[in-house]
């Protein structure tokens, strides 16, 4: 008999722990809190950031019952802002971490990376390893979108965006080239894809990237068999930044690529503006992450 009293209180505590836990359960079903985490490589540009702010801004439009932040890889133009314009932006570890604390249950990562390489790469290794983790400490749901650029669809669908955007400054004595980052990763691949892509809507629309393929030599070779003589630069880049002021358009600098082909003869002019600025590319963007929110 005392046995069974003694038993009695430790069963009423498991009975209750079961109860506490079913509520736990109950709750978190009612308090699914969203979030949305737009991550960037970044710009150290005031003047070029427009790009990245104008998608988080549509993001918060397009999903209102989400908390939308921002978050850098960059580390180098992190710590610039914050010494030049003492303006804190997060790494993606960081705000994940204050999303977590925060008590935010649904995560979605978007990228604004346009193929999925190196940087893409290393942004999926943070949110698996967040996903891994159980329990209070982990969310129940954390996911990572496309980059710009995750297969042929979207690149004939930049290609159409960018034939609208600036099909006006093709003739036939006149043509588009475009400035790819480039990367010595393999998805360097989607650059020559996004060439081909560029080539079917025209044949005055020329891809060249600062540190891919195909490179600027091999944009050169083709555009000496198209004829043409005049030549307009615009960046193929999320925003107008260093290698689209500076590798590109710097009529100053000898290496640039308006100085080169000047140096050509060709007649040269730019377009400092980044793909982010163009709503069309923003709302890809936000195709890929309605597609993760659904």
């Amino acid at each position: 008999m005392k046995k069974l009293l003694l038993l009695l209180p430790v069963a009423a505590l498991f009975a209750l722990s079961g109860v506490a836990f079913a509520g736990q359960g109950e709750v978190s079903e009612k308090e699914i809190r969203r979030a949305v985490l737009v991550v960037s490589f970044g710009t150290s540009m005031p003047e070029a950031r427009h790009a990245i702010d104008s998608l988080v801004d549509e993001a918060r439009r397009a999903f209102p019952e989400a908390e939308v932040r921002l978050a850098y890889t960059s580390n180098i133009i992190r710590r610039k802002i914050l010494k030049e314009e003492n303006l804190f932006i997060p790494t993606p570890l960081e705000a994940l971490a204050k999303l977590q604390d925060d008590g935010f249950t649904h995560v979605y990562v978007q990228p604004t990376h346009i193929i999925p390489g190196e940087e893409y790469e290393d942004l999926g290794r943070v949110v698996t390893a967040l996903a891994s983790i159980p329990g209070k400490f982990g969310f129940e749901k954390i996911v990572l979108g496309a980059p710009l650029l995750a297969d042929e669809g979207d690149c004939a669908d930049l290609a159409a965006i960018l034939h609208r955007t600036y099909g006006d400054r093709l003739g036939k004595d006149r043509a588009v080239v475009f400035m790819g980052h480039g990367s010595p990763h393999s998805a360097n691949a989607f650059y020559s894809q996004m060439a081909l892509c560029l080539e079917k809507v025209s044949d005055r629309f020329f891809l060249g990237t600062v540190e891919g393929f195909p490179s600027f030599d091999d944009m050169v070779r083709h555009l000496e068999k198209s004829g043409v003589r005049r030549v307009t630069l615009v960046p193929l880049m999320i925003v107008a930044g260093d290698h689209a002021r500076n590798d590109m358009a710097d009529g100053d600098d000898p290496e640039s690529w308006l100085s080169q082909l000047k140096e050509k003869g060709y007649r040269v002019d730019a377009v400092i503006s980044g793909l982010g600025e163009n709503s069309e590319v923003r709302a890809l963007f936000l195709k890929h992450l309605k597609a993760l929110i659904d």
